[in-house]
């Protein structure tokens, strides 16, 4: 999933990305990146949007939005009242689906080229598709150097930081353990707002999902074996990647809230800003492919053309259509798409402790979403 750069002017509630990714209002990844989808994006039900935001989930290493604002409409109908030419619901599991596949797509991408590398091109094939909607729909990039300035600082954080992070834990670790460290997003953001985000007052459940949701981490990990099988390198990128969102997302929320611009424009500019990022940085550690294999290649296509660029568009239709909250559900399914594609298409390994764990880690995020009631 992918994250990506909202305006938002309400009080931020963290939420679980790329991708984007993830992956990310709340604060979750997209990926992941990436968006929250606003892309990159997922959602759910359709209820009316209230009049406030909250930020939608991103998927692992997808570019995802921190927060995407409340749009009240009709079921079924979008912004302009005119009815969606597919149900919303086939909308959401077709998102569901390419993030929880991203981490796989990562995976296959790396056994042909180098992480940095399949970053590059994700975030190519990401931007080329936003670069297109935008164009059609006659949209221009935001201005004003204080803007671009924190577009680069939320493009780092949301986009080259986390995706670049996810793509070296691959090479140790499994595309399943990817996914499901993706689904602490919305813990390390319930953890940070209660620290960085005065007006986001922890709750005794909220905590308690804090600690459930980590419990749950330690679960996965096989914390009672000494984490035996594990590399300890690749599991902590994959966690640092996971953390990377919700910091992102408090960062555009203290500096780009209230932004005039249209989600669809700071969202290109902000993958724009990441693929230079990635640009200048890849050649100073890797060098050119002397050879381009195809099934790596057209992974990498497929995570930014859909899983980066794709799902974002997806993303803002769904927001718009069902609403935030309901938006925000599909952080629950990448792990568990994301584990099932590991092991039926990559033939990984599966010990009890996976599964049980990550229903424990989605457990104590759903926790900490939830509000006191009023």
């Amino acid at each position: 999933m992918t994250t990506a750069a909202t305006p938002d002017t309400s009080s931020p509630e963290p939420t679980s990305s790329g991708p984007n990714p993830s992956g990310s209002g709340s604060s979750q990844p997209v990926p992941s990146g990436a968006i929250a989808v606003e892309i990159p994006g997922d959602p759910v039900p359709a209820d009316p949007a209230p009049a406030e935001s909250t930020s939608v989930p991103s998927a692992p290493g997808a570019p995802t939005s921190p927060t995407t604002p409340a749009v009240p409409a009709s079921a079924g109908r979008g912004r302009s009242g005119r009815r969606a030419a597919l149900d919303w619901r086939i909308r959401f599991g077709a998102l569901s689906l390419i993030w929880g596949f991203s981490f796989l797509l990562i995976k296959v991408g790396t056994e042909g080229y180098a992480p940095f590398q399949v970053t590059l091109g994700r975030l190519m094939f990401g931007t080329a598709v936003l670069a297109v909607a935008m164009a059609v729909k006659r949209e221009r990039l935001p201005r004003g150097a204080r803007t671009w300035g924190h577009l680069a600082v939320a493009a780092l954080l949301l986009n080259a930081l986390p995706f670049s992070l996810f793509a070296y834990a691959e090479l140790s670790v499994p595309s399943t353990l990817a996914g499901i460290c993706n689904a602490t997003s919305p813990l390390w953001g319930m953890a940070l707002s209660m620290v960085a985000l005065s007006e986001d007052r922890p709750t005794r459940r909220r905590v308690a999902g804090l600690g459930l949701g980590f419990l749950g981490v330690l679960t996965v990990l096989g914390a009672w074996q000494g984490f035996h099988g594990l590399d300890a390198t690749g599991t902590a990128m994959a966690l640092l990647a996971s953390l990377s969102y919700p910091v992102g997302w408090i960062y555009v929320r203290r500096t780009l809230a209230g932004s005039d611009h249209s989600h669809l424009s700071m969202t290109g500019a902000q993958l724009l800003v990441a693929t230079v990022q990635l640009a200048l940085v890849t050649p100073l550690f890797t060098s050119a492919p002397s050879h381009f294999p195809l099934v790596p290649l057209l992974a990498t296509a497929a995570l930014g053309a859909l899983g980066t660029g794709f799902a974002v568009l997806v993303q803002y239709g769904l927001v718009a259509e069902v609403g935030p909250t309901t938006a925000q559900m599909v952080t629950y399914f990448i792990p568990v798409i994301a584990t099932a594609a590991g092991v039926a298409v990559l033939g990984e390994s599966l010990t009890w402790s996976t599964p049980v764990g990550a229903v424990i880690v989605l457990a104590g995020a759903a926790l900490t979403q939830t509000r006191a009631r009023r």
